[in-house]
């Protein structure tokens, strides 16, 4: 396998900072930006490179519909509030921000939605620029910000949501100190966004952003623990190890003895450039109180030797991929004065669990349920019945709390036994449970797509749209009863971490995908593309859309025919090897006229 040069700029001397960084730094983070007036001017729909670059620091994001073919792009923002772990959120504040949808959201047929995202947050789409304003000030009053949702910081921290009724781990509380500790100060927030102060002074303590703030978002995420009548069972429903930074309960007797912490995950990659998608590496082992000060340690690391040259090569793991682990931990033991203790070995972080239907709540005698909401879009205008509407009548009728999870998914929380039957009843009364009338099939609960082409300005083809067709034609052929996932992302950014599934697919161009394999519907595996075991050759890298389900069909029909009792998908790949599944593809007719094109290995790093 040839590769390119992979050389970052590892602490980054000012005179060799990239644009961004000298934009960031011009503006001091948020502090000195121009943000206030451009909000406030209406006579353009956009933004200035200069504040598009830093208002992702507040949650925004310029966008433009890229399935759209005009000279003239149509502007409008996606925002994003901070919601750490998951919520919850009551009666008042889910009014508020569904007030918000039905006022500000509206696509270009008139309906109004909201997104649940894979940071277990709420995403807002098609905002004018003379709305930006007035929808912020509003989750202000309603006690969410978006300062911190996007940009060059730490983001919504994700969590189990279930985790906040657990006696012995509550990791959605992590998650809320996690990001109150590394929130940036709020005062430049406030001010552009004309907010009363006294709504949100900075945390105290807090952590010391330099004037450019971080080289890239940096992700935080925190696995929990499952109560079962079997005792405590590893829960890694956030997919723990793809994300900058992962926390992993370690525990002994039913109680936690330390926090593992792993450095170094992410699923992002760029076509063309040297990269990969990796799972993180285990760092330490920390009591309770001391994750603070050692994620704070592992951040400043980061802040001073992460590439500030080119942001390609600038989030943690290509510091971890080229320094190694040993001499990150030394880096953070001399932070903190004093040695870190080596991991623990081989630590099971879980299968990810999805929550979905009713589950107990370990500390009181009330329950949950988690609502399966296809690609976490809510809306009333839809196949899937009458989403939007449900959440709404569901919150105003029952005395109820609502999360999001890391999965884009919905839990209704603190439901009284004896009205679980009502609550089933309501939500089957606005068409929940189906598609087109038919009940969701166990491969669509357990699948999923980023939002895609039509609301990302980085999306080359579409995944929310698509991935609904795509189900649909697998059920067609037999295949909706099968224990798998498909994740389906409109750019190599891979939001939904499709290559963590059992089938991945990555948008590589208009109406075309790329195929990745060897994950598993458990997320306990990273998987990759399909290249021959030399190295030398890549296949279906770009699969017409109208194609993928016959690829996939290909795959399933051989693994049927092919696997050993209790074997799953990824496991049968893994087996079978990449040499094994080329050649079947190439003799399957289905597949075998896609399989004389190759594609180059040379961006991949081992």
């Amino acid at each position: 396998m040839t590769k390119k040069p992979f050389n970052p700029s590892f602490n980054t001397p000012p005179e060799l900072y990239c644009k961004e960084e000298s934009n960031k730094l011009r503006q001091s983070g948020l502090t000195n930006s121009s943000l206030y007036d451009e909000f406030r001017d209406t006579a353009t729909a956009d933004l200035v490179w200069e504040s598009d670059m830093i208002a992702k620091s507040a949650g925004i994001h310029l966008e433009f519909d890229r399935s759209l073919k005009r000279a003239q792009k149509d502007w409008f923002f996606m925002i994003r509030m901070t919601n750490p772990g998951g919520g919850p959120l009551n009666r008042q504040q889910w009014q508020t921000i569904d007030d918000l949808s039905e006022r500000f959201c509206q696509d270009p047929n008139g309906l109004p939605s909201l997104r649940i995202t894979t940071r277990q947050t709420f995403q807002f789409h098609w905002i004018r620029k003379a709305d930006v304003v007035p929808l912020v000030q509003s989750l202000a009053l309603s006690g969410f910000y978006t300062l911190n949702a996007c940009g060059d910081n730490i983001p919504n921290v994700t969590a189990c949501p279930l985790s906040r009724f657990s006696p012995v781990f509550n990791a959605a509380d992590w998650a809320r100190r996690i990001n109150s500790y590394f929130r940036l100060p709020t005062e430049p927030f406030l001010r552009i966004f004309a907010i009363d102060p006294a709504l949100g002074p900075s945390p105290s303590p807090s952590f010391a952003y330099g004037p450019n703030l971080l080289n890239r978002k940096f992700k935080i995420g925190i696995s929990c623990l499952l109560h079962t009548p079997s005792g405590l069972v590893a829960d890694n429903c956030v997919e723990v190890r793809t994300h900058d930074v992962g926390v992993v309960p370690f525990v002994e007797n039913n109680k936690i003895e330390g926090l593992q912490i792993y450095i170094g995950g992410g699923q992002a990659e760029r076509n063309g450039k040297p990269g990969a998608a990796v799972f993180s590496q285990p760092l330490t082992v920390v009591p309770e109180s001391r994750l603070l000060e050692t994620l704070d340690a592992v951040v400043q690391v980061h802040q001073k030797w992460g590439d500030r040259q080119n942001r390609h090569w600038s989030r943690l793991k290509y510091v971890v991929l080229n320094k190694g682990v040993a001499w990150y931990r030394e880096q953070v033991s001399s932070l903190l004065g004093a040695p870190v203790c080596e991991p623990v070995p081989d630590l099971d972080c879980g299968d990810r669990h999805l929550h979905h239907g009713w589950q107990g709540q370990a500390d009181t005698d009330k329950f949950s349920f988690g609502a399966f909401i296809e690609n976490g879009r809510l809306c009333d205008d839809s196949p899937n019945g009458r989403l939007k509407a449900m959440v709404r009548t569901t919150m105003d009728r029952f005395d109820v709390e609502l999360a999001t999870t890391p999965n884009q998914d919905l839990i209704f929380c603190n439901i009284p036994a004896q009205q679980r039957d009502e609550f089933e009843d309501c939500l089957q009364s606005f068409g929940y449970g189906k598609r087109n009338g038919t009940a969701y099939s166990l491969l669509r609960r357990k699948s999923g797509a980023c939002v895609g082409l039509n609301t990302c300005r980085i999306a080359y083809t579409d995944a929310e749209r698509f991935e609904p067709e795509l189900l649909d034609e697998l059920e067609r052929r037999g295949w909706g009863e099968l224990s798998e996932s498909i994740g389906i992302t409109g750019c190599e950014a891979q939001c939904f971490r499709p290559a963590t599934k059992s089938i991945g697919l990555v948008g590589f161009g208009w109406n075309r995908y790329q195929l990745k394999l060897f994950g598993s519907e458990s997320a306990r595996h990273q998987g990759r593309p399909l290249v021959s075991d030399d190295g030398r050759h890549m296949y279906l890298q770009s699969i017409e859309r109208e194609r993928v389900a016959d690829v996939i069909d290909a795959l399933l029909r051989w693994y049927q025919s092919n696997k050993r009792p209790a074997e799953d998908l990824g496991a049968f790949h893994r087996r079978m090897g990449s040499d094994a599944i080329i050649a079947h593809l190439k003799v399957d007719p289905a597949t075998s006229s896609l399989m004389r094109q190759t594609y180059t290995t040379e961006c991949l790093i081992d």
